[in-house]
């Protein structure tokens, strides 16, 4: 057999395998060509559209957000604002009924009918109770008088308004007080205008 056939056989044979390889190839492929392509799953136009999606609805909440925090500010604001402006309502509320009993003092002692000694008697009785009511109405807010009298001047919570020789009181104590002095809860919230003594005559 010349060369020239031998090589033209083994061509054929060569031709032969490749196309049993192509069909194989082309059979196997047929079962992986029925999964979507890459580009049949990702698709940039309907991405788009989602993503812009996304967007305006992130935007809408967040100016829903910014929305009713600001809201909530004002509300905060006229809050505190009537707060400050009605701040001392409890405290007038509490009052009122030391007004009605001084009131109620004033008329018992201008009564008519009675001695001028019993009316007299009736009124400091009623200024006396309404003084206590007024007192008791004071520490409820966490005011509190100075005892001074007796104490030694500090001029921390003392106004020394002069001084008098004693003979029963030290130097430098007050001797008499001519206005009581208070703290509201832990500040001074009127100092005690006080006669201080100069000690013996």
């Amino acid at each position: 057999m010349s060369k020239e056939n031998k090589s033209d056989e083994l061509r054929e044979e060569v031709e032969i395998v490749e196309d049993g390889n192509v069909s194989s190839e082309s059979e196997q492929g047929k079962g992986e060509n029925d999964a979507p392509s890459v580009e049949e799953v990702w698709d940039p136009e309907k991405a788009l559209v989602q993503a812009l999606e996304e967007v305006a609805d992130l935007r809408d909440k967040m100016l829903r957000a910014a929305a009713e925090n600001e809201n909530f500010k004002k509300r905060m604001a006229r809050e505190r604002s009537a707060s400050l402006k009605y701040a001392g309502e409890q405290i007038l509320r509490e009052m009122l009924p030391v007004v009605d009993n001084l009131k109620r003092a004033i008329d018992q002692g201008e009564a008519g009918g009675e001695s001028a000694g019993k009316n007299l008697e009736s009124f400091v009785e009623g200024v006396k109770l309404t003084l206590k009511n007024l007192v008791a109405t004071l520490e409820k807010f966490e005011v509190k008088s100075i005892e001074s009298i007796g104490e030694p001047f500090d001029p921390k919570h003392h106004e020394a308004l002069t001084m008098e020789a004693s003979d029963t009181v030290p130097a430098n104590h007050v001797l008499n007080e001519f206005e009581k002095g208070y703290y509201y809860k832990d500040r001074l919230l009127r100092a005690a205008k006080v006669i201080v003594s100069s000690g013996n005559a």
